[in-house]
């Protein structure tokens, strides 16, 4: 489908099953007369294929080419954007870009021997490619000026290597119309958005800070004319995040497409009469989010969803997807669509992870294997995400709030019905919770303490929860500025000034610098003591009144214990009896405390163990004493 470069041309082939007549022009004569108020001579015409579909080949079109489908229907004649097309133009008036020709095997990889993670392995970084980072030739911020860049996003994988992550989670990054965008109004679903592309003009510096790159994980330089095409910079940052150690999760949206629809789109693509959006092609009558929702019943629909999603395995390497409001799709009938596109996938990439947004009752249906679940492999889950929330929302209340433990207690455990802890997508913060237009939305530090972002109550509490998310079974994500206590939600307008404070990291704000030492510490841990990993997790000690909390990790038959406690009291506590699992040597491998003006050298701890005893206490065999920071975490190991 679409237009494909083979030796001497370029085939080009569409579906518009209801078309009275197709073709195609490419190349010269696009460029000579752009505005596209003339309709193409007889030769320009495609075969009609028999199945719905048209196709044809043009000798001598290649590469960078660009081309145009005109479609003639019963509602009337249009120049139409393929919906296959790799990549388009960057004009500035989006319905008057053209589509390109590009051969996606043309990018010169270096990941050869990269490696997907294991999933229980992830620790997922979520970010917006548009807003988290963009600089000019000196090293300056810009993103008040433009959007970042796939290629300004390579310059920060050194800090996202140095925090400690492993997966890097991209909102949706295929072509929108509007100006600004979360990306979940895409309408051209095989092109990168062109907004993140950097132009020409910038392309001799950014090569040769990516050649500096390159060289320093031993490869030869790449050529300019490899980062011409947008295809191919998004193709080099999965690229470099391999080389990184960081595997790349792309978002899709195929529960619908669009807010707006410019008359060039895949909108009324075979142009059947107006007035009933079922004779739309694609889409039914059912709107969502401002778009209209896929036509799962048709095949030729289902095909194009599943082919961009291979695509974007097989032809960027991506390592995973995720998929947006899958309820919306299998409460308008497409179940089976989901367990065909999961199924590909799987057999396209098994290593690939599929992670579903599915919000419906029948929760652990969307993890479970096909024929009777729909194959996913994780799902965003709300319980611990919303535990803790709700947990810091007790908490601004002070030191003699009511404070309730239950539903942390319920939510550290893998649920009832899900085979394993990373059949779920465990989170604090992502980008509808923090968005700057949702009402309600707070960032961590906020929740903490809405007086104050950077008090003694914020960090700790902020602290308390990122310890409790990470320590847990599940797969962690973090939001973009998370891992640094950033307090202001998030806009993917540049111009509202809600923007990812870096300079924070400098001498401005020490509390940040502070708390990114703590996240980077946190995800060491994590890394390094397989039981976090795992699933097997019990909490043996839940007290509202003591404001405690003590929750076992371990690894079926290794030894391998961890004990995490918690207190969300607001004073140290001292000589607090906990069971642990045998008696003897304890090391204290984590405290939170250290990290509050790091180094805190009035941390308050255990001297870095622990020693028990034999005497049984919450269903242990032994028992240990030791010191809890106020609003603090501390966790033990014995290996």
């Amino acid at each position: 489908m679409g237009a494909t470069a083979i030796a001497g041309g370029t085939t080009f082939r569409t579906w518009a099953p209801n078309a009275h007549a197709v073709s195609v022009v490419a190349g010269d004569r696009l460029v000579e007369r752009p505005a596209l108020t003339w309709r193409p001579d007889p030769s320009d015409a495609l075969a009609p294929l028999g199945d719905g579909s048209w196709g044809g080949f043009r000798d001598g079109v290649g590469d960078g080419d660009v081309y145009m489908f005109f479609i003639e229907g019963d509602a009337g004649a249009a120049w139409k954007r393929d919906p296959y097309a790799r990549e388009l133009t960057l004009e500035p008036a989006f319905p008057d870009c053209f589509c390109v020709v590009r051969d996606p095997s043309a990018y010169p990889w270096h990941d050869g021997g990269w490696q997907t993670p294991d999933f229980s392995d992830l620790i997922i970084y979520q970010l917006h490619v548009g807003t988290f980072w963009a600089q000019d030739e000196n090293g300056q911020d810009v993103r008040t000026t433009r959007d970042g860049t796939y290629l300004d996003l390579i310059l920060k994988l050194d800090y996202l290597r140095g925090l400690g992550i492993n997966a890097l989670q991209l909102l949706p990054i295929q072509e929108f119309e509007t100006h600004f965008s979360l990306g979940y109004n895409g309408v051209d679903y095989f092109s990168p958005e062109t907004r993140y592309v950097a132009p020409p003009s910038e392309l001799p510096w950014r090569v040769k800070a990516i050649n500096d790159i390159l060289a320093g994980f031993g490869h030869p330089p790449l050529p300019e004319a490899s980062l011409a095409s947008g295809a191919d910079q998004l193709r080099c940052l999965v690229d470099l995040c391999h080389l990184h150690g960081i595997a790349v999760i792309l978002d899709v949206v195929y529960n619908h497409a669009g807010g707006n629809f410019d008359p060039r789109s895949l909108w009324f693509y075979d142009l059947q009469k107006d007035g009933d959006a079922n004779r739309s092609l694609y889409f039914t009558d059912i709107g969502w989010a401002g778009g209209q929702v896929f036509a799962y019943w048709n095949q030729w629909v289902c095909r194009f969803l599943i082919d961009n999603a291979t695509a974007l395995i097989e032809e960027y390497r991506a390592d995973g997807l995720r998929y947006d409001e899958v309820r919306v799709i299998t409460n308008n009938g497409g179940e089976a669509f989901c367990r065909n596109l999961t199924g590909t996938i799987r057999a396209v990439k098994p290593q690939a992870i599929q992670i579903a947004e599915y919000w419906n009752d029948d929760r652990p249906r969307a993890v479970a294997p096909t024929p009777g679940g729909l194959g996913f492999d994780a799902e965003l889950a709300d319980g611990l995400r919303d535990a803790l929330r709700g947990l810091l929302g007790q908490l601004e209340g002070g030191a003699s709030a009511m404070v309730s433990l239950s539903s942390l207690a319920a939510n550290l455990l893998v649920p009832a019905g899900f085979a394993a802890g990373w059949h779920l997508d465990q989170c604090l913060e992502n980008q509808d919770l923090v968005y700057a237009g949702h009402e309600g939305a707070a960032r961590i530090a906020r929740l903490a303490d809405s007086a104050d972002a950077r008090s003694w109550y914020a960090r700790s509490r902020s602290r308390l929860v990122a310890a409790l998310l990470m320590t847990a079974p599940g797969i962690p994500a973090l939001f973009m500025g998370q891992e640094f206590l950033e307090d202001k939600n998030w806009s993917d307008d540049p111009e509202t000034g809600d923007l990812i404070w870096w300079d924070g990291l400098t001498a401005a704000d020490p509390a940040m610098r502070d708390h990114l030492r703590f996240y980077s510490d946190l995800i060491r841990l994590r890394r390094s003591y397989p039981a976090l990993r795992g699933d097997c997790a019990r909490v043996s000690h839940a007290s509202d009144f003591e404001r405690a909390l003590v929750l076992h990790r371990w690894l079926e038959g290794s030894g391998q214990d961890v004990i995490v406690v918690a207190s969300c009291d607001e004073l140290p506590k001292h000589g607090y009896a906990i069971g642990v699992p045998s008696d003897g040597l304890w090391r204290e491998i984590f405290n939170s405390d250290v990290y509050d003006r790091f180094p805190n050298r009035s941390a308050i701890g255990n001297g870095g163990s622990v020693s028990a005893w034999r005497e049984p206490r919450d269903g242990f065999a032994a028992s240990a004493a030791l010191s809890i920071p106020a609003n603090g975490v501390i966790v033990l190991a014995k290996d």
